[in-house]
């Protein structure tokens, strides 16, 4: 009991000095925008403090929450579509030699196509429709998901298999315990690859057709040339998907590999 009490204090000291360093980290990058921003003193390059002030406006008596929840919602479908179909792709791809040899040149050549011409090929085919434009996203990402789990699924372990096999254990459990334990790695790089890359997708295809979330937001200050409102419009977005970081992805990372140690 000692021993363990003594591990969680140290654990907790480790956190907490992470936690200061991080903070520390953006402290100072805050203090170079803002010193830069003084320096430069032009209105292309707003300060730190003007971002903030626009900010707190925004969220006070602008529409930053409505237009956030919704681009946040199309971040959700296109990321949870791509995913799932991603994965199941690589899976199948990285267990067979024939499918994998079959389809790997249509991989390719997904990986390779702009996402600006998949954007505006869904809008031309299918219309200025949010199926549309969470199909264009999901369809960016599916292709790299399916690159990772296909090397997942390679580097699986037989011998866990086929000790498996030999105690009798049933293709459902042996999918829980045996083959989803080796392949949480992979799927949590192709989850965090994949959010970083759907939501700048997803801004991309609101600027481009849609009239409502963050992208169409920005480009509404772009014309303008309110470089303020459009830092801070990035700001917020960019926090978020930190804090989903933070809160989901590195605790669920933890708790699913927890039997490594």
């Amino acid at each position: 009991m000692r021993v363990n009490a003594t591990a969680q204090r140290a654990s907790s000291r480790l956190a907490a000095a992470s936690l200061a360093q991080r903070i520390g980290s953006i402290a100072l990058l805050v203090a170079v925008w803002q010193i830069a921003a003084v320096a430069v003193h032009s209105r292309m390059l707003p300060s730190a403090a003007a971002v903030f002030a626009a900010l707190v406006q925004l969220c006070l008596h602008g529409t930053l929450f409505f237009n956030l929840g919704i681009t946040l919602a199309r971040v959700a479908a296109a990321f949870i579509v791509a995913m799932v179909i991603g994965t199941a792709i690589g899976i199948v791809m990285g267990r067979s030699r024939t499918i994998d040899v079959l389809f790997d040149s249509w991989l390719v050549l997904l990986l390779n196509l702009p996402a600006l011409v998949i954007i505006v090929l869904a809008y031309v085919w299918f219309g200025l429709t949010e199926a549309a434009a969470i199909g264009a996203v999901a369809v960016n990402k599916i292709p790299a998901v399916a690159v990772t789990l296909r090397e997942g699924a390679r580097a699986l372990d037989r011998n866990y298999a086929e000790m498996a096999e030999s105690f009798h254990v049933g293709r459902w459990r042996t999918l829980r315990h045996v083959v989803m334990p080796q392949l949480y790695p992979y799927i949590f790089a192709a989850a965090r690859s994949g959010l970083a890359l759907v939501w700048k997708i997803v801004l991309i295809v609101e600027l481009l057709g849609l009239s409502n979330g963050v992208g169409f937001e920005i480009q509404l200050y772009f014309q303008q040339f309110d470089v303020t409102r459009i830092l801070a419009y990035t700001i917020a977005f960019v926090a978020v998907v930190q804090l989903i970081e933070w809160v989901l992805f590195q605790p669920l990372e933890r708790h699913v590999g927890r039997w490594r140690r």
